[in-house]
Formats: structure tokens, C-alpha cells, sequence
């Protein structure tokens, strides 16, 4: 038998009801809280990981530069062939 609209939204209001009815008790707060402090960990590993990558390209822009400044084409050469390698 297929739900109707009428239906599953008459369904999917009573789950969303019952989710601020759970969320009102202590043991729903408790998950809620919870649910919260994995988001915010997931968020902090991706700044980890945008830092870590934003230091690796000041690394190598520093590589970079200093060769470039220096004149040092055979340098230049080899880091940005490296660079493009760890790509």
C-alpha cells in the first residue's frame, strides 16, 4: 500500500514533533548535546586539516620564492617538478 502525501507529510510532522518532544526531556538533551559535540569535533578535524594543508603551501611558496629570488633556475625547477608530483 503507497502513503499518499497527505500522509507522509502527516507522518513526517508527527516524527518531527516527537523529535522536539524527545529533544525537551533530560535523556534528549543528553543526545542532542552529544550530537552537537560530534559535529564540532568533525568541524575541528577539518580545520586541522585545512591548516595542515595551509602550511605545506606556505612551505612550499617559501621553497619557491627563495629560489626564484636567488635566480636559481635549477632549484625552481626541481621543486615545482616535485610540487607537481605530490599532486
Amino acid at each position: 500500500m503507497a502513503m499518499t502525501s497527505k500522509t507522509s507529510a502527516n507522518l513526517s510532522a508527527r516524527l518531527k514533533q516527537s523529535a522536539r518532544a524527545l529533544r525537551d526531556t533530560r535523556a534528549g538533551a543528553r543526545l542532542d548535546l552529544e550530537r552537537r559535540v560530534r559535529d564540532l569535533e568533525a568541524e575541528v578535524q577539518e580545520c586541522r586539516q585545512l591548516n595542515l594543508r595551509l602550511a605545506e603551501l606556505t612551505d612550499l611558496v617559501t621553497e619557491l620564492l627563495v629560489p626564484a629570488t636567488q635566480r636559481d633556475e635549477a632549484k625552481l625547477a626541481e621543486l615545482l617538478e616535485r610540487y607537481q608530483k605530490g599532486l
